[in-house]
């Protein structure tokens, strides 16, 4: 099936069929005999590089394409020849520049300049897309590296680096954040200053990152402070410490009468939390707050029947999935929607 797929006479199935991307490691291999085929088409070139014996001419002929996607994964390919990584690490690509930086062959100095480049150049980029000189006149290539040069300030910092988190004591003190969360992930097999410098890091990711990886190692005062710390992105996606970190029961039923509704709606999180506690939880100005509490296990059902109405649709919807909730009003529910 896949030999068909890299086959196929569309443009757009061979190349989902040899994308760079895929949701699960490893990536598929590639018959060794499509290789060069692949390599040959435009559409499929970027994809197959992983999967090709990199030669100091083919790592040239790579590293000159017109294509910023093809050029980044020479950039990635355990193979490349030092001349060539030292070409691509000033390439106008800023995405390219990070798969140079990211390499553990790359000497200290160059990947010093590398962060310096990318830095200035996502400052000189613009607050937004259209702030972009001269975007009219892109190409389709051209917007495509446009858009992703954006996202690499972001790469450069929080990126995955497993030879990092494998070999982990030297990078505690990086001058990186990503090499510092790299580190961050093995921290269980850390010494305990090496922990407790990266709890203390500046940047909030490294030691939410030891929440999250050794959440035994960190004391509940510690944790405390970095759940407060943390602020959730706004388009959603990481989650908080609070959801690897197991804070007692003590904590938790502080928390529901902290003044910071992030806080509050930790609170829930107690099984055992007190009715009147959830009570007043489930009258909180804050909509999410009031979802927590209508989820909690031992929240009485007239409660429930209440927050069927709330102004909130989530909280009306955790009222409703509730499995204590009367039936006559399970059966109104049905009603209400003509069931």
């Amino acid at each position: 099936m896949q030999r068909r797929l890299l086959t196929d006479r569309q443009e757009t199935v061979r190349a989902a069929a040899c994308a760079t991307y895929h949701a699960r490691l490893p990536h598929p291999g590639i018959p060794a005999d499509l290789v060069p085929a692949l390599i040959a088409d435009p559409v499929t070139r970027a994809g197959a590089v992983r999967h090709l014996t990199l030669t100091a001419e083919w790592a040239a002929r790579l590293a000159g394409d017109r294509d910023h996607e093809v050029r980044r994964e020479p950039a990635r390919h355990p193979g490349l020849p030092a001349g060539v990584r030292d070409r691509l690490a000033s390439d106008d690509s800023a995405t390219v520049q990070v798969a140079v930086f990211a390499r553990e062959d790359t000497p200290e100095p160059l990947r010093a300049l590398i962060h310096d480049e990318v830095h200035r150049k996502d400052a000189a980029s613009g607050d937004t897309l259209l702030d972009h000189p001269g975007l009219e006149d892109l190409d389709d290539l051209a917007f495509a590296q446009l858009i992703e040069d954006r996202e690499a300030a972001g790469e450069l910092r929080y990126g995955l680096l497993p030879w990092v988190t494998a070999d982990p004591v030297r990078h505690v003190g990086s001058p990186y954040v990503r090499f510092r969360i790299a580190a961050a992930v093995a921290a269980a097999s850390l010494p305990p200053g090496a922990v407790r410098r990266l709890l203390a890091d500046d940047d909030p990711r490294v030691p939410e990152t030891v929440v999250g990886h050794a959440p035994h190692l960190v004391d509940v005062a510690t944790a405390e402070r970095i759940e407060r710390a943390h602020r959730q992105p706004s388009k959603g996606g990481r989650s908080r410490p609070a959801d690897t970190y197991p804070f007692p029961p003590e904590t938790l039923r502080r928390f529901a009468a902290d003044p910071d509704p992030r806080m509050r709606v930790l609170g829930p999180r107690d099984p055992g939390l007190p009715a009147e506690i959830l009570v007043a939880l489930a009258a909180d100005p804050v909509a999410d707050v009031r979802g927590a509490a209508a989820a909690h296990p031992r929240m009485p059902a007239s409660v429930l029947v209440r927050l069927l109405d709330d102004a909130d649709d989530g909280v009306a919807a955790a009222a409703g999935g509730h499995p204590a909730l009367p039936v006559d009003a399970m059966a109104a529910l049905l009603h209400r929607a003509g069931l």
